[in-house]
């Protein structure tokens, strides 16, 4: 499989997705603002994107895929009928469990919510009955996304990733419909029909990942629970891979529940939307990467092919480095005019995009480790060892907690973002370390050499960019079209920095253009 061309496909869907994401955000913050309105849609937001992060692209595909492939590659078996048999016997079980635990966070959601916030900073009853609303409208999509990660996973495991990579469009289209068709003037109406909008887009993306298992004649028949081997091995696996997976979800809503409880209202809406500015990158990289990582890797190793998953894994962490270094100094140089070019409108003022700026520049220290955690997790998950990054996930959940508390009073808004930053870089330290230690991961020399010049790329670029954007600071406060062309011409320029810069230190070189070249045309 060519890496390269897997993560585009995946990255490019990815791409429309963030950027579809990012209009979204932008209609929020000019019809809702920075508010408690903003807060409690955000709030019962939380919970969903925190079980997807964690089950849809962590949990259950770390353990689901390398389970599945292994059936499907089995030369003494059927093939893919053994993998299909595979997946209905977890669906069996996973069915029942989603509509018991669906209930209870509906019965509950009051406690839920109080635990998600600490009660709110200074709101009255009504207020908090409100936010309590929004998240039952909300949990109906936590069941809706876990059976859309079974399909997304048969259809990763089939080499379909382009399915499962366009099925957040519909997220963000369906949510980006309900601002536009049905925003009011009462921020409060408009966040609750944004809480509709999260559910009914839930329903739609599992019929389109099921419409496209049909069309691969792969359909998966209802049966009774049947507790056998493999269910519990699958169980027992994924429980501390949702730990492991999901360390920075887990560590946002830490940050989150913090923020809602200590800082003044507002807070959740400003580092929910840096956190968004600073998933984007993830999204297209970390998330592509580790989508393409897992069963590659695990069918190699499947086939003895110890080499060549190292090999694979050296150049995932080539391609993280060359692709999110640049985007770290990027955010975290120009985060001023890039939160106002895309939120500084109607209800979010000049002073929301400044203090987004501040919680931006904190969220992206920790950019480089965010999406390091995907490229070096599978190579735990493809070997069947769950148990390993979720411990090193608790430790630094730990970190993430003790800093939050010394941070969030002294530096705001900014603490939390920070924290989670750091704590992350802790668990990828660890991650690495163990790895090495094991034998199952060693930079090699073309690694060695690359690493360090792309480091200085970068920040060359980072200084070019520094530069223009004092030239551009007049237009980015101008009309939405001003702001556009202003943010257009800052990126393209840093962009040109940092692909002179690559070839000129020999960090990527003409060859690899060739090479990539000629890849996407015989594509």
């Amino acid at each position: 499989m060519n890496l390269a061309k897997a993560l585009g496909t995946v990255g490019g869907l990815t791409l429309a997705s963030r950027v579809l994401g990012l209009v979204r955000d932008s209609l929020f913050a000019r019809f809702i603002g920075a508010s408690f309105a903003s807060d409690a849609f955000l709030i019962a937001f939380r919970l969903p994107n925190m079980f997807r992060a964690l089950f849809a692209e962590g949990a259950f595909a770390s353990a689901f895929v390398p389970m599945f492939n292994a059936r499907v590659a089995n030369p003494e078996g059927e093939g893919l009928a053994d993998g299909l048999r595979f997946a209905e016997q977890a669906l069996s079980v996973l069915l029942p469990v989603l509509i018991v635990l669906t209930l209870l966070l509906e019965a509950f959601a009051w406690p839920l919510t109080w635990a998600l916030t600490g009660g709110f900073h200074a709101v009255s009853a009504d207020e908090f009955a409100f936010a309590v609303k929004l998240s039952r409208i909300t949990i109906p999509y936590l069941m809706l996304i876990s059976l859309v990660s079974l399909f997304g996973g048969i259809l990763n495991s089939l080499h379909k990733f382009w399915v499962n990579a366009a099925a957040p469009i519909l997220l963000n289209l369906t949510l980006i419909a309900a601002l536009l068709l049905f925003h009011s003037p009462d921020p409060l109406v408009t966040a609750r029909n944004q809480a509709i909008g999260v559910t009914v887009s839930g329903l739609l993306q599992l019929l389109w990942l099921a419409q496209a298992c049909r069309a691969l004649n792969v359909r998966l028949k209802p049966r009774r629970p049947v507790w056998n081997a493999d269910v519990r091995q699958l169980l027992a696996l994924i429980w501390p891979a949702a730990a492991g997976a999901g360390a920075v979800q887990i560590n946002l809503v830490i940050s989150t529940a913090l923020a809602a409880k200590l800082l003044a209202s507002g807070s959740v809406t400003y580092i929910y939307m840096a956190d968004r500015l600073n998933q984007l990158p993830l999204g297209l990289i970390g998330i592509g990467l580790g989508t393409v990582l897992l069963p590659t890797i695990s069918r190699q190793l499947g086939g003895g092919e110890e080499t060549a998953a190292m090999d694979t894994q050296n150049r995932g962490l080539e391609l993280a480095l060359l692709l999110t270094l640049p985007a770290t100094v990027g955010l975290v140089v120009c985060g001023e005019p890039i939160a106002a070019a895309l939120f500084g409108y109607g209800r979010y003022t000049a002073l929301d995009t400044h203090y987004t700026a501040q919680a931006l520049a904190a969220f992206s220290v920790g950019l480089p480790s965010y999406i390091l955690v995907k490229v070096l997790t599978p190579g735990f998950y493809a070997r069947h060892d769950t148990r390993t990054p979720v411990r090193y996930a608790t430790a630094s959940m730990v970190v993430n907690l003790v800093l939050n508390l010394a941070l969030i009073v002294p530096l705001a808004h900014m603490g939390p973002p920070l924290a989670t930053a750091i704590a992350s870089t802790v668990n990828v330290a660890m991650l690495y370390r163990e790895l090495s230690r094991r034998g199952h991961f060693a930079p090699d020399a073309q690694l060695r050499r690359r690493a360090p010049r792309l480091a200085l790329a970068a920040l060359l670029m980072g200084v070019a960019m520094g530069f223009a954007q004092g030239w551009l600071t007049p237009y980015v406060h101008g009309t939405w079209l001003v702001r556009g062309l202003a943010l257009a011409v800052l990126v393209s320029a840093g962009a040109l920095v940092y692909g002179l810069a690559t070839l000129a230190l020999g960090a990527f070189t003409r060859a690899d253009l060739q090479l990539l070249l000629r890849r996407r045309k015989h594509t």
